[in-house]
């Protein structure tokens, strides 16, 4: 046996599997398909609005995954100090209705440095209410005003169990005030969901937003 075919031996186990000292750690070369490598998270679609009503996702929730991350990015409102929100559907879109128990925190703090708080959001909660629920409050529509955030829906598909979500948001107030925003709660059905919208309050948005599976 030659030297390098020995070194090689010594690094396999007898059952045939590698040993921690045959991998070097410094680079890998002239690998086009690593198998099972994945990071745990899909893109399934994205979406842009450009002065658009709303974004709607219609397909893509399904049994594949048992959680769903939306990350949003750069929503701007055509329409000054106005709530960012999103509701749910079980007919894939003909209607955004689903009943929903919230919870509602928030941090701020303005450019000024003279108001600050953190505080719960009663007014914006909902008790089992088929409303839009809002995930960003107050976004301004100046030029460089928007919010950004993620909301994770899980277990979409179960038709056992009701569906929650957790939502976390930063926007631009319109009084020039940083809001770091927390929601959570569930949509009170044990029919699938099958489809979500995201809309401004009022007028129309732009933004875009990514859609992603969670292994």
């Amino acid at each position: 046996m030659g030297a390098i075919a020995r070194n090689i031996a010594n690094k396999i186990t007898t059952s045939g599997v590698f040993t921690s000292g045959a991998i070097a750690n410094s680079s890998v070369t002239g690998i086009t398909v690593l198998a099972n490598a994945s990071d745990g998270i899909t893109l399934i679609s994205s979406q842009t609005a450009s002065n658009s009503a709303s974004l709607s996702f219609t397909s893509g929730l399904t049994s594949t995954y048992k959680a769903y991350k939306f990350v949003l990015v750069n929503c701007h409102p055509r329409t000054d100090s106005v709530h960012f929100t999103f509701n749910l559907s079980t007919d894939g879109g003909s209607n955004y209705n689903v009943t929903k128990t919230t919870a509602y925190f928030t941090a701020y703090h303005d450019e000024a440095d003279t108001a600050t708080a953190l505080t719960y959001n009663s007014t914006d909660d909902l008790a089992q209410s088929t409303a839009f629920q809002p995930i960003a409050t107050g976004v301004g529509n100046g030029a460089d005003e928007s919010c950004s955030g993620s909301l994770i829906l899980f277990n979409p598909s179960s038709t056992t169990y009701v569906k929650h979500f957790i939502s976390n948001f930063d926007r631009y107030f319109s009084g020039d005030y940083a809001g770091n925003e927390f929601v959570a709660g569930y949509g009170n059905t044990t029919s699938a969901i099958n489809a979500i919208q995201f809309k401004f309050a009022s007028g129309n948005m732009d933004g875009t937003i990514y859609l992603y599976g969670i292994k």
